[in-house]
């Protein structure tokens, strides 16, 4: 549950800065007019987004015993790769961010308000989307249904509030480092969801499954203090298969690797250009 909090906390927040962007642009450019239509493509992209993730459980309560296994795991796969991307994009582009909402903002003012709903609706719609299959492969990794739901829920609720109160300038927060300490603990979460679509491929015999290459049920089992935390932040698995664990590592060292060495860079070129 503690990382569909952590994942509700961090696209919510991303979402609400977008908003925040955008509203505090239009205000800026004397247009208050068009802070209702930034509200409509807001709503519509949050429609769209928790239609997705109904599209998702649907699919899957309707699907057989047969082919539910196929699908689960590549859609666990599939949010693996997603939140991989989202955290380099993030970690790219998040400096950047600003600039480029206000230059779209700016281009939409000439073609009218079904423009400027268009751009707060693209802009929102891709953070709801993917928001939607996280929250749905953590869950279904870790199996802790719908009270972990209910968790991204207050993580995103959280957020929001965050980004009303960074907006109202009560609040200043290094959204930096904030972004690269949820980006380490996403990495981790995201080789969990990975390793489990995996298991889900090995449950079909898509892939070799083998006995376990160590069963530490015992004292970090699901009914374990530490085994629950561990199994419900990180969707760590006790028991896996010498093919998960294999997975689990060829994806976690190399990408937090590459995370690590990128951010180190950027921060000493921050750190130089301020001098």
């Amino acid at each position: 549950m503690l990382a569909n909090f952590l994942i509700g906390l961090r696209e919510g927040l991303e979402a609400s800065l977008i908003v925040g962007i955008l509203i505090a642009f239009a205000v800026k450019a004397d247009r208050r007019d068009l802070i209702g239509r930034i509200w409509t493509g807001v709503g519509a992209a949050v429609v769209v987004s928790l239609g997705t993730g109904a599209t998702i459980f649907f699919v899957l309560a309707e699907s057989g015993d047969a082919i539910q296994p196929i699908i689960v795991g590549s859609l666990s796969i599939l949010a693996a790769a997603l939140l991989t991307w989202m955290i380099f994009w993030m970690s790219k582009t998040a400096r950047n961010l600003k600039g480029s909402l206000e230059g779209s903002m700016q281009q939409g003012l000439s073609k009218g308000g079904l423009a400027i709903a268009v751009i707060a609706f693209s802009a929102v719609v891709r953070e709801g989307v993917e928001t939607a299959l996280f929250i749905w492969a953590s869950m279904n990794s870790t199996g802790d249904g719908l009270p972990a739901l209910g968790t991204a829920f207050v993580g995103i609720a959280v957020a929001v509030g965050l980004g009303w109160i960074i907006y109202r300038g009560l609040l200043r927060i290094n959204l930096g480092i904030f972004f690269q300490w949820t980006s380490v603990i996403l990495i981790i979460v995201a080789a969990g969801i990975l390793a489990y679509g995996v298991h889900e491929f090995q449950e079909v015999g898509l892939l070799p499954a083998g006995e376990p290459v160590y069963d530490a049920t015992a004292w970090l089992g699901k009914e374990t203090i530490i085994g629950s935390l561990l199994y419900g932040l990180f969707s760590y698995r006790a028991n896996p298969s010498l093919v998960e664990l294999i997975t689990w590592t060829l994806y976690l060292v190399p990408t937090l690797t590459i995370f690590v060495t990128t951010s180190r860079r950027a921060n000493n070129r921050r750190t130089v250009a301020a001098r």
